[in-house]
């Protein structure tokens, strides 16, 4: 038996066992009343006591079945004749827990899948098509667009480990979770191993912008190398730890992982770590920058004008914001259950973490200076085969 099928049947036997414990103290209790009453009964979920007749009981919906809101309470009808209620389609005794479900609250839910499905989307579709437009242009190869490949690739990867979650386990939730296939788990370790890889693909991209600007003589091809070792290798150990830890914990095991742990400290501390280190980063380049523009022309190019200096200076900065993933900084710190806060912080959490792939796809390469001019050029010259070509046609043909 799936351990979450035991967990249950371990609940609800306790129930079972205190209810006709329960009903038979009852039982004794009203010997000698002729009121016609509804005998108490277990269902297999909620043990319902001695009701009378033409009353309903209301008792607070089962907390151990998903999707059901245990601060919302369900009822069992007590006929006239002392009998419970019978569905009319199946002819058994029924219990309604059509009002456990939180329609508001489903509604809210089914939102925030329908942002991070489009989120993810969106960021997919873009970021292939940066890696293609990347891949296409080989004038463009270089560290820091190698970099951005990297980057890319691992967010990209990312977003469809979110995707095949949200298309194959969510629409199937109460099979899928309840039987908590191995595919579903090792899905839930590859696409946290990728999630992982960003953070540290971000802190790639900004320990070499940081080493570029404050060390510009550095070995820049050692440091490469390092930096794929931070990117790809570093988070390995990481979920490695993680999965096996959690993986040995029965109770932390079920549902597909897909619930909070004590054990997603184990991500959370590495990635608050390089969330840290990107933004001291981040304000020593600031400080650089500073300091050079504060120094004028004698730094740089004489011929360059202050204000363009200016103008590139605070454009590298605004784009670093993105690229660090600063805005991850705000997502961790989760209000509690039911506050006012918790809606806000869903659909923020949501439409940061989801559309974060289109933003660095949009800003490093569809508004990449570099990329504009080589498309430009690519495009000139169709244009101007097409002319040529027209011309030539023509010509021939007088």
């Amino acid at each position: 038996m799936r351990e979450q099928h035991r967990q249950i049947y371990n609940i609800t036997e306790g129930i079972r066992r205190n209810c006709e414990a329960n009903i038979s103290d009852a039982a004794q209790a009203r010997s000698g009343d002729s009121r016609p009453m509804c005998p108490g009964v277990f269902d297999s979920w909620v043990c319902w006591p001695d009701t009378e007749a033409n009353t309903s009981a209301v008792m607070p919906c089962p907390y151990f079945i998903i999707g059901f809101d245990p601060k919302l309470n369900a009822h069992r009808d007590c006929l006239s004749n002392g009998s419970w209620f019978r569905h009319p389609e199946t002819g058994n005794e029924w219990s309604n827990y059509t009002t456990c479900i939180n329609y508001d609250d489903l509604a809210f839910r089914n939102s925030i899948i329908l942002i991070n499905e489009l989120g993810y989307s969106i960021s997919l579709f873009a970021l292939l098509l940066s890696l293609g437009i990347l891949f296409y242009f080989k004038a463009l190869r270089c560290t820091r667009i190698t970099l951005h490949m990297n980057l890319f690739g691992s967010f990209a990867i990312n977003c469809t480990g979110w995707l095949l979650f949200y298309g194959i386990v969510v629409p199937n939730s109460n099979s899928i979770l309840n039987h908590n296939p191995e595919w579903c788990q090792l899905l839930h370790v590859v696409t946290h191993y990728f999630l992982l890889s960003n953070y540290c693909w971000m802190l790639a991209e900004g320990l070499y912008l940081h080493t570029v600007l404050v060390n510009a003589f550095g070995a820049e091809e050692r440091l490469v190398k390092w930096l794929y070792l931070l990117g790809w290798a570093v988070p390995l150990p990481i979920i490695v730890v993680y999965g096996v830890m959690r993986g040995l914990d029965p109770d932390a095991r079920q549902r597909c992982w897909m619930d909070d742990t004590m054990y997603n400290f184990i991500m959370a501390v590495p990635v608050c770590f390089s969330l840290v280190l990107n933004f001291v980063f981040l304000l020593n380049i600031v400080r650089v920058l500073w300091s050079k523009l504060r120094a004028g022309p004698m730094v740089g190019s004489h011929s360059e004008r202050p204000s363009r200096t200016l103008l590139q200076a605070v454009r590298a900065t605004l784009l670093l914001l993105p690229l660090l993933g600063l805005q991850y900084l705000v997502t961790p710190f989760r209000p509690d259950t039911g506050s006012m806060w918790e809606r806000f912080h869903e659909v923020v959490s949501a439409f940061f973490t989801s559309f974060q792939g289109f933003a660095v796809a949009t800003l490093f390469c569809f508004c990449n200076g570099e990329v504009l001019a080589q498309m430009r050029r690519r495009m000139d010259f169709v244009f101007q085969r097409r002319r040529a070509n027209s011309y030539t046609a023509t010509t021939v043909s007088l």
